[in-house]
């Protein structure tokens, strides 16, 4: 079968709607099979954290989102999570996050993070968040805190930050590159073309500048980004998003299915099928990218340590490494205990 054929078998769902009429009903699809897989049996570190994270009062990404590749993460000690609150500031197209006005800003947040980080023993730790406008430094500090304070706890624990543009100020993306993450992300998202539309509070040439600056200003540290696919983009279109980010300094991309949250979102217009996947990866590595994730079921912090891994930027724990980690994750415990015990 010719590439062209290949590419050419992403399904268009019945009564697909164009780019603009979001807010029209959601489109009736069955989806294909390639987007359902068989969940995996639970291997034994998933089922120690998963026990470990019952009746806490923090959750991970993960299992909110009801990530499909959870077991995989979690089987290697890795897991996302979501800071600053539950209300963003901004409306993107495609985002199930609530919009609004948010609460307080929790600035003992960032200590409980790197305590469950510490209590699960991560090996490596994704951390993204709201965009929180409200506030004049745009949550900068958080991001950066929440770092410190995961490796003050877990000094082999990698961090990646999954941050917003901070409004194009570059002092305030210098703070978060100054608690020296091992990889900071800003995901593009979208093609040109879609992307006003779609992050409407976004714009494209300032996403790129989060990668250009960070590259002349903390060059160790590694820079990554996501486009999700089926918003009605052409390959020129993915080739030419892709270029551009390599040209911004980008070195690790994830490529992923866009998937309509509900009928008040952007319509999805096509689920692509994954040879279509696999041929953007070839290309990205063709045109420079470091590590290219892409697939269906992707997500942006899938297998992020090994992303991590290939940029340069992290190693697995040695056995020197564990002992430390588990030492760390009993006096977690033990804290844990400590305040359950005292009714705090």
């Amino acid at each position: 079968m010719s590439t062209c054929s290949q590419i050419d078998r992403g399904i268009i769902p019945e009564g697909a709607r164009v780019l603009t009429l979001a807010g029209t009903r959601q489109i009736a699809q069955r989806k294909p099979a390639w987007m359902k897989r068989d969940v995996p049996l639970a291997g034994p570190v998933y089922r120690e954290l998963k026990k470990e994270m019952r009746g806490s009062s923090l959750h991970t990404v993960c299992e909110e989102a009801r990530c499909p590749n959870i077991h995989e993460c979690w089987e290697l000690r890795e897991a996302s999570f979501l800071i600053g609150g539950s209300v963003c500031t901004r409306r993107c197209g495609f985002c199930n996050i609530a919009s609004g006005k948010p609460g307080e800003y929790d600035q003992e947040e960032p200590a409980r993070v790197a305590e469950t980080c510490a209590r699960m023993g991560l090996h490596f730790a994704v951390v993204t968040g709201v965009a929180r406008d409200d506030l004049p430094d745009k949550a900068a500090w958080l991001y950066a805190q929440t770092c410190k304070e995961i490796h003050a706890l877990l000094p082999h624990c990698g961090v990646e930050l999954l941050v917003d543009d901070f409004g194009g100020k570059r002092a305030l993306l210098e703070m978060v590159l100054d608690a020296q993450p091992q990889v900071l992300a800003h995901n593009l998202e979208t093609v040109e073309r879609t992307h006003r539309h779609t992050r409407p509070a976004f714009r494209y040439q300032r996403s790129l500048d989060i990668m250009r600056h960070s590259a002349a200003y903390a060059p160790a540290i590694a820079r990554k980004s996501n486009i999700m696919l089926g918003l009605g983009e052409t390959k020129e279109e993915v080739h030419k998003t892709m270029q551009d980010l390599v040209d911004a300094g980008c070195q690790i991309l994830t490529i992923n299915q866009y998937l309509q949250p509900t009928h008040n979102h952007l319509a999805l217009q096509r689920f692509i099928h994954p040879d279509e996947f696999a041929a953007y990866a070839d290309y990205g590595k063709s045109i420079g990218f470091i590590h290219v994730e892409a697939g269906p079921l992707v997500r942006s912090s899938y297998m992020a340590g090994e992303q991590a891994i290939k940029a340069g930027v992290w190693r697995r724990p040695t056995e020197e490494d564990e002992r430390a980690i588990a030492q760390a994750r009993e006096a977690a415990q033990a804290r844990e205990a400590a305040l359950e015990k005292a009714g705090v």
